[in-house]
């Protein structure tokens, strides 16, 4: 969904990572949860933290900060991880992401949306829906279907095992 298709206020979950602020809409977050045990799973990617057991469901659960370059997410009080339902080919599947903080949720009007900054053709930016503006700072409103390439998707979802 590009900016244009924005025409009406959405609600946004917003969190950080080291000192940046992301979004999300509300409408792909189920929950989120305290940090808890993660499970590595051998031969995965390095983003790929492990996984949970959310109330016998294997969730996967990956680590934002390192899939966009960042250092690994440290553990604090106020560390957690956000459950969303992410779109690949079609189908919803639920993982769960590393954030260092939430923050709120808030409202944002499509006149307070930009689009995402064209930075040139070798850099990827199409996982950035847009540009919010709140009071005097920019967030990056995030389209969680894009963050991970449907190879990475794909690969998550072979190394999360099928409960018996």
């Amino acid at each position: 969904m590009s900016v244009d298709a924005i025409t009406e206020i959405r609600q946004y979950l917003t969190f950080k990572l080291n000192s940046e602020v992301f979004a999300l809409d509300v409408a792909t977050v189920r929950e989120v949860l305290d940090f808890t045990t993660v499970t590595k799973i051998p031969r995965t990617p390095e983003f790929m933290r492990g996984v949970i057991n959310l109330r016998g469901s294997v969730v996967p659960v990956v680590d934002l900060r390192l899939a966009f370059g960042m250092s690994a997410t440290e553990k604090t009080v106020s560390t957690c991880i956000i459950v969303m339902e992410v779109r690949l080919e079609g189908e919803t599947t639920v993982i769960g992401a590393l954030a260092d903080s939430v923050e709120e949720v808030i409202d944002l009007e499509p006149e307070q949306i930009e689009p995402a900054p064209k930075i040139g053709a070798s850099i990827k930016t199409d996982f950035i829906r847009g540009m919010g503006k709140r009071e005097s700072r920019f967030l990056m409103i995030l389209d969680i279907d894009r963050v991970f390439s449907a190879e990475e998707l794909q690969g998550l979802q072979a190394s999360v095992p099928v409960a018996a």
